[in-house]
């Protein structure tokens, strides 16, 4: 048991104390070299909790004992011979049918616009599908606010479409998952009408519903604002960590459940090949709800996360889950997991804990101290850094999944390179980061044709719930034109665009009016199928590469250079196959440090080698 008189250094050995105070140093911008320093190690919170009386709570050093003491596992060290799996060999392609393609006219894209497009993926060398939700959804945060599990929106088309969906994504050799959101339902969902209606009904106990004059708790909304709506009626409050539409459900309920592990089945008996699982380390809530700290609650912009990012029974449930769900169908799961570091995601994704295939990091995204709505330039520096982490320290008992971009955050691209300068050759690089390290890549529509952030010109241009809450929230603080400056620089909505499929209107989505603005781009997938030298079939070459090559999927990974700034290089080796990667991670040339004969070069983002590297210069050799 931990307490006020463990040592600093006993708790960062801990596998959640060690992600939570990396992640404090790391917003600090303070190496966790301090914690190594004997006399930091050595104090005990009792001294820390002194020492920093003035602007940390105690209730913060309780909230940190829970946390280590709700865990009693570690994570498994050393090597091992890695487990071989389809989904470890995949590339994944996200598609948000949203915006993807239009079929009926309607300026909405559907499900057959996606069937028209399979050969584009095919071709491409996709493996498997993530298919954004398509369940019926009165639409408040398109389609994350489920109204029923078990139908299709009419917007994307019928369970027929579907059915006809997945039978030739299965021809044509690709794996189909969807997107699993089970944290929250919708407000429309016949259970959490019947459980506001009636006090009496069975699905009472499946949401977060409670009497009183005043909100339970102090919990904010991730999309602005209290965390609870008021029913005036019974006088009753309702738990929404999203969106006012979007009612958390109570997983301490075993009748809620059997009736998610039943519909899971329901789905995975259709054929579908597994599941994304939207925010699914929030599923477990600390028991009563307690108050969230005001410390944490500023540190991380949400009051009261730490109480359900990594909650008391989240492996409990998640075990259930595969047991009686994912195993019997052998289906593969990715979990969406906000805040939670590499030693947690091990507890989680380990292959002998039988609870998720692989987690999405959001680490990666953003720098240290920075959100996504600030405005700055991502350093690729960055990237290196957490790569090599994750690679040197997430072990063979687990597998990473590569991503830069998805339907929650603006484009990476931008994030480099905000005026596209270097948009082709940066995005080249990118890419061969993305697919020459261990890992799962995770490509998120448009990433192939180097999409980058849009330039909308006004708050109206936009749709993102997230976005548009916020904006209201701040132009009170900082007047409206400020407002629309920050929230340009993290909406969603720069994703969330349609895709620019041809040279004619509304870039070939759709004939009739898109729901968001169609902007203009010249690469579009119809011009660059047709270029040799563009960013799409660079993509081609780079999973063509890394199908053939047991070293770029299943190798080892020697970093070199580790040091030295703005250049990344490392090695990846299987049984005599060596390949040799080397980057460029800014915009000014570098002294190349390797003899590099051209004929040793496999893939290049540049015709011409030259004595130096150029900016975002990347090169894959074979050794």
């Amino acid at each position: 048991m931990f307490t006020l008189k463990s040592k600093i250094k006993e708790i960062y050995a801990h596998p959640v104390g060690h992600d939570i105070l990396y992640k404090i140093l790391l917003q600090a911008g303070v190496s966790e070299k301090v914690i190594m320093n004997p006399i930091i190690g050595n104090l005990s919170l009792n001294n820390v909790q002194f020492m920093t009386r003035k602007f940390i709570t105690p209730s913060f050093f309780n909230t940190l004992l829970v946390l280590l003491n709700n865990e009693k596992d570690k994570p498994k060290d050393g090597i091992c011979e890695i487990k071989r799996r389809w989904w470890k060999e995949a590339v994944f392609y996200q598609i948000y049918p949203r915006s993807f393609m239009d079929h009926d006219g309607d300026g909405i894209g559907d499900l057959k616009g996606i069937i028209s497009k399979l050969d584009y993926l095919k071709s491409l060398g996709i493996d498997a599908i993530w298919l954004c939700p398509i369940y019926d959804s009165p639409g408040d945060d398109n389609g994350y606010d489920i109204r029923d599990y078990y139908s299709i929106a009419k917007e994307y088309g019928t369970m027929e479409d579907f059915d006809l969906l997945l039978k030739t994504i299965h021809e044509k050799g690709m794996r189909l998952i969807m997107d699993l959101v089970v944290n929250h339902t919708s407000d429309e969902h016949r259970w959490f009408k019947e459980a506001i209606e009636d006090k009496n009904s069975l699905y009472r106990d499946f949401y977060f519903i409670k009497e009183g004059n005043n909100p339970p708790n102090n919990w904010t909304s991730f999309f602005s604002g209290s965390a609870w709506n008021h029913y005036e009626k019974n006088n009753e409050w309702a738990l929404h960590l999203f969106s006012k539409k979007q009612m958390d459900l109570n997983w301490d309920n075993e009748n809620l459940r059997k009736e998610i592990n039943k519909m899971i089945r329901w789905w995975l008996d259709k054929g579908v090949d597994g599941f994304r699982l939207d925010v699914i380390n929030y599923i477990s809530k600390a028991k009563n709800l307690p108050e969230g700290d005001e410390f944490i609650g500023k540190l991380m912009g949400f009051c009261g996360i730490e109480h359900y990012f990594y909650g008391p029974n989240l492996h409990e449930y998640l075990r259930e889950m595969r047991r009686e769900a994912f195993d019997p169908y052998d289906a593969f799961s990715v979990g969406e997991t906000p805040g939670i570091g590499m030693n947690m995601s091990k507890l989680l994704t380990e292959d002998s804990r039988c609870e998720l295939d692989m987690i999405f990091s959001f680490d990666i995204l953003e720098m240290p101290g920075r959100v996504k709505f600030d405005d700055y330039v991502y350093d690729l520096n960055y990237l290196k850094k957490y790569m090599i982490e994750w690679m040197s320290g997430y072990g063979d008992h687990c597998w990473m999944s590569l991503f830069y971009d998805n339907h929650d955050n603006p484009r990476m691209l931008s994030k480099v390179d905000p005026e596209g300068e270097y948009r082709v050759v940066l995005a080249k690089l990118l890419a061969i980061i993305q697919f020459t390290l261990r890992g799962t890549p995770f490509l998120f529509q448009g990433a192939e044709l180097g999409a980058t952030n849009k330039n909308f010109k006004a708050i109206e241009d936009l749709r993102d719930i997230e976005s548009l809450n916020l904006y209201e929230e701040l132009k009170e603080k900082m007047g409206e034109d400020e407002a629309f400056k920050k929230i340009l620089s993290g909406t969603r909505d720069h994703a969330r665009v349609p895709m620019y499929w041809d040279n004619s209107i509304n870039g070939g989505f759709t004939n009739g009016t898109p729901w968001i603005d169609c902007e203009r781009d010249d690469f579009s997938a119809e011009n660059q199928i047709e270029d040799e030298d563009s960013i799409w079939n660079f993509y081609k070459k780079l999973i063509k590469l890394r199908r053939r090559s047991e070293a770029l999927k299943y190798g080892t990974v020697d970093f070199r250079n580790i040091d030295r700034k703005d250049l990344f290089t490392y090695y990846r080796r299987i049984n005599g196959e060596i390949y040799f990667i080397e980057c460029n991670l800014s915009s000014k040339k570098q002294e190349r440090l390797y003899i590099v004969e051209k004929d040793n070069i496999i893939l290049s983002n540049y015709d011409k080698l030259d004595s130096f590297l150029k900016p975002y210069e990347s090169n894959i050799m074979l050794v």
